[in-house]
């Protein structure tokens, strides 16, 4: 894909899991890439891993670290033209009753505000882009009510509703915004909203992962890969006409519990 050669990305949470593949993906087709995360020895990995990329070690919930990432991704890149926004923590399992209103404060201060500070640094920056992409992370979560996951839930809504509002707040300076959202994602975090869901139930995690799959119309999880290379499609030319859509990955789910 010759035509993301120039492009300019910012990758958040790009350390591991989907922001790892799509910040390699990205890389892959030629682009100039700057990841941020909060776990600076994954950071290290992947620079070793991925010759050319650059990092920085921000924490999503602090708008001061934001806003000192945001300068130095853009004084490494040479400018911006597609922010990935995939930043996010899943927060408890516990019903609403028994959920803590501090970890509750945690899961909206990364998920949904963290998301809003991110992309509000970026947007002078890809006003001066001649094609700029934003790409938000939702979920599954973001199309379902999720019992025993209401902090999750709730602000993977409310980025399906910032992804609307900025489509058309930015239309008019040619940047595109998506959102895209993952089903059950192959690796170590649904194994962990197995094993929290287990929990919950009193149902053993393989009960739980047939229930999951049993969900969906095919009977596999999302590899990060195949997420990376729709990010990779709505980022690229021939996605120039594609804005203010809600993109699930999720072998066709009808629940997200």
């Amino acid at each position: 894909m010759t035509d993301l050669n120039p492009q300019r990305v910012l990758v958040t949470a790009g350390a591991a899991g989907i922001g790892r593949a799509i910040a390699q993906a990205f890389a892959a087709a030629g682009a100039r890439v700057h990841v941020c995360d909060l776990d600076a020895a994954a950071l290290q990995t992947l620079r070793a891993d991925t010759p050319g990329i650059s990092t920085s070690v921000c924490d999503i919930g602090d708008r001061a670290a934001i806003g000192t990432m945001v300068a130095e991704a853009v004084q490494a890149l040479g400018g911006l033209d597609v922010l990935v926004n995939n930043a996010g923590i899943a927060g408890p399992t516990a019903s609403v009753e028994q959920f803590d209103p501090d970890a509750w404060d945690a899961v909206l201060r990364v998920n949904l505000t963290g998301t809003f500070n991110v992309t509000r640094a970026c947007i002078p920056h890809l006003k001066r882009a001649t094609d700029g992409s934003i790409l938000v992370m939702s979920s599954l979560a973001g199309r379902f009510g999720y019992p025993n996951r209401s902090a999750y839930s709730t602000t993977k809504w409310g980025l399906v509703g910032f992804t609307k509002t900025l489509s058309r707040e930015l239309g008019d300076f040619g940047i595109r915004v998506n959102a895209i959202l993952p089903g059950a994602v192959v690796g170590p975090c649904i194994e962990q909203v197995l094993a929290g869901r287990a929990q919950a139930s009193g149902r053993s995690v393989e009960q739980e992962r047939a229930a999951a799959l049993g969900n969906q119309s095919i009977k596999r999880f999302v590899p990060p890969q195949e997420i990376a290379a729709l990010a990779l499609f709505l980022a690229s030319s021939a996605g120039r006409s594609i804005s203010g859509q809600i993109l699930p990955i999720d072998g066709d789910s009808q629940s997200a519990s």
